[in-house]
């Protein structure tokens, strides 16, 4: 499968690319910057990250662990102290607060890893040093046919420069 790198020098030029190649349906895009730019992010992502849901996953689960946890200590181990119940539920709010934030930080972090491929074998063929300096970048792979199609729209978007890379 073959991948088109666009250069550009601005990262309207970007945006605007990834939103004409996106309505044609071309889905398998990379695109390169030297610092972020939120029109480009607009661009090309969609919808909100899945790694929200890991952090709801741990947060709810750190939720149940602390208040199980301290309910369980509680009624196990019973201490009479001046005539409170055994079970309170305020006291324990702060250790199902810490655990709360914990685990979804650690779910997060886990988040991260899985929803991003993190870490990543090797270097994207299309990558070059130089979208880390002043040029911004974008990598389309698609099928044999697409190329002149995609070339042709590259650098009707102000492409500075158009290449095939290996895929």
């Amino acid at each position: 499968m073959p991948a088109l790198l666009g250069v550009f020098e601005q990262p309207g030029h970007v945006a605007e690319a990834v939103r004409k190649l996106k309505g044609r349906g071309y889905t398998d895009l990379e695109t390169y910057s030297p610092a972020p730019f939120a029109e480009i992010d607009d661009a090309v992502i969609e919808k909100p990250s899945g790694v929200r849901l890991y952090t709801l996953i741990g947060g709810l689960t750190g939720v149940v662990t602390g208040f199980a946890l301290t309910l369980w200590m509680a009624n196990d181990w019973q201490i009479m102290l001046g005539g409170k119940p055994f079970s309170s539920i305020p006291p324990y709010t702060i250790i199902a607060f810490e655990l709360t934030i914990l685990f979804g930080g650690l779910m997060t972090f886990i988040g991260l890893l899985v929803v991003g491929k993190l870490p990543h074998g090797k270097l994207d063929p299309g990558y070059s040093a130089r979208f880390s300096g002043e040029e911004f970048g974008l990598v389309v792979r698609c099928q044999e046919r697409d190329v002149a199609e995609i070339d042709g729209l590259l650098r009707d978007q102000h492409a500075a420069e158009v290449s095939l890379v290996e895929s």
